[in-house]
């Protein structure tokens, strides 16, 4: 066997044992960290909608561009509520997204209920 044939065939070794290894190393996640990444998944499904969703609507109510909420509550599972200080058109904007819903439920400016959805 000459020498290319030597590099040739420990260069092919190398390439499978590291399929193997990889292989090997691919082990089933437990039960709570396959839950706790879905919980995470939903949360972060949740606050992009929002994101996406809250601010047009207030805009079209009010005239004022919003960008980043000043405060964020959310039980992290079944809804979220974003709120905003406005400077011109308005003073406070409330708006919350229920997950069962996939969408707005409630959008309140300036204590004016403007999107009230029962859940």
């Amino acid at each position: 066997m000459s020498e290319a044939q030597k590099i040739m065939l420990a260069v092919i070794a190398v390439f499978v044992m590291g399929f193997v290894m990889v292989g090997l190393s691919k082990e089933d996640q437990p039960v709570e960290q396959v839950e706790a990444a879905a919980k995470i998944r939903n949360n972060v499904a949740m606050q992009t909608m929002a994101n996406e969703k809250c601010p047009p609507k207030i805009k079209e109510q009010t005239g004022e561009q919003v960008f980043f909420p000043s405060e964020v509550e959310s039980d992290k599972e079944t809804y979220v509520t974003l709120k905003w200080v406005g400077e011109k058109g308005f003073k406070t904007a409330s708006c919350t997204l229920h997950a069962s819903l996939g969408g707005i439920s409630e959008l309140i400016i300036d204590d004016k209920v403007i999107i009230k959805k029962q859940i």
